[in-house]
């Protein structure tokens, strides 16, 4: 079902380009591997080798690095069209975490920064991932909380900590470590960022902690512990103390593409579900005669539709250089919860077919669930919204309300 946006014609563009990709070339592979993943990596890097001759190759990033140089509103329709398959954005070059690190190094990083990591990165000749959380004692959804440390020893940062859902650690070649460096200073004023590798002495990769999470794509989410990790000063990244206004600049963006990645999986699962509904019989007519299932396609659709325009709403804001955190918190929660509910309904109208790996649908279903955690819970989230919303209520309305009380 395609609606016509404000697009910048660049990335419309693209993204009709990006649809016939996915169909052509990602839909064939998703279909031989369903329900014997993960696809390897081997595979994955034969996407991406036709995904470079179709000029589509890591679309986000500028063009002296490798990439299409789109800038964020034009990049938007491509990140849907790529999250129509779980392997789309792994074949682009523009699936999570590396497309929020690139994103981050290519922000504040120096120029010998960029060189020894970001271009590596976005030639898929090496991986990251984004240290940041840590244990339920530690930072978990209050980041204040953060209990990693870095002191400055000579020309040397030390790092100890103990974080877990570090997305991709096991995977990776470098970290990007957030660590309190001011321990007399708020934590929002105190942090900073730091490149690590990951063969350096002292970092331990306890484990990939076993969650939900889809059958196609293998990707880890590490529990790290850095124990006396020491670090050339030049490997702080940014300004020291700036982390948490850089994670602010790196995770605003990275919420909003992680919303239009699943708004392409939840619109292509309605795809599959309609048509499922109109070739399944039951009880004499097709399924999709049934009013319930028909009204209820058309409220996911109405769900998605609002969903898109509230993200290019926001993505305006930001490429307008404006903060839009209130705006990325609304979309996000309503963006999480409506491409839940679209995947949810449309495995329940394949029903035992829905839940096989015959179809992606399990495999949407495992991923989507998580999407009301990652980048920030639906909680945290309203908790920001509504902090906003009574910020400054309008007390004059209290007197309307206690004349009429009266």
């Amino acid at each position: 079902m395609k609606f016509t946006y404000d697009d910048p014609e660049r990335g419309h563009a693209v993204a009709e380009r990006t649809r016939e990709f996915v169909d052509e070339v990602v839909l064939p592979v998703e279909r031989e591997y369903l329900g014997r993943g993960p696809v390897p990596g081997e595979e994955i890097e034969r996407l991406r080798a036709v995904a470079r001759d179709r000029d589509l190759y890591a679309p986000q990033v500028p063009e002296e690095h490798g990439g299409l140089g789109l800038d964020f509103r034009e990049m938007l329709p491509v990140f849907e069209e790529a999250g129509r398959s779980l392997l789309g954005p792994a074949a682009l070059r523009c699936s999570a975490p590396d497309e929020g690190n690139i994103h981050t190094i290519e922000l504040v990083g120096t120029d010998e920064q960029k060189e020894r990591w970001l271009d590596p990165l976005v030639a898929g000749d090496a991986h990251s991932a984004f240290s940041m959380t840590e244990p339920p004692q530690g930072g978990g959804s209050d980041p204040k909380m953060i209990a990693t440390t870095a002191e400055k020893d000579g020309d040397e940062w030390v790092i100890d900590g103990h974080k877990w859902w570090t997305t991709g650690g096991s995977e990776a070649d470098v970290l990007i470590v957030m660590a309190r460096t001011d321990q007399d200073a708020h934590p929002y004023s105190g942090t900073s960022m730091f490149l690590v590798p990951t063969d350096a002495e002292g970092v331990e990769i306890v484990r990939d902690i076993p969650h939900l999470g889809p059958d196609l794509v293998e990707i880890g989410h590490a529990e790290v512990k850095y124990h006396d990790v020491r670090v050339p000063e030049e490997n702080l990244l940014g300004a020291e103390n700036a982390g948490f206004a850089i994670a602010q600049q790196r995770l605003g963006p990275a919420r909003l593409t992680h919303c239009m990645r699943f708004l392409g999986m939840a619109d292509r699962a309605l795809d599959i579900a309609t048509a499922y509904a109109s070739d399944r019989e039951a009880f004499g007519e097709p399924l999709a005669e049934k009013q319930a299932i028909r009204f209820d396609v058309a409220e996911h659709r109405i769900q998605l539709h609002a969903a898109r325009t509230m993200v290019r709403h926001a993505a305006e804001q930001i490429r307008q250089g404006e903060d839009a955190r209130i705006e990325v918190a609304m979309c996000k929660t309503f963006a999480a919860n409506a491409t839940q509910q679209a995947v949810d309904s449309a495995l329940q109208y394949c029903g035992g077919t829905g839940i096989s790996r015959d179809l992606p649908l399990a495999d949407f279903y495992e991923s989507v669930r998580q999407f009301r955690i990652i980048d920030g819970a639906d909680e945290v989230h309203k908790r920001s919204i509504a902090r906003e919303a009574f910020a400054d209520p309008p007390m004059e309305e209290l007197e309307t309300i206690t004349r009429f009380a009266k």
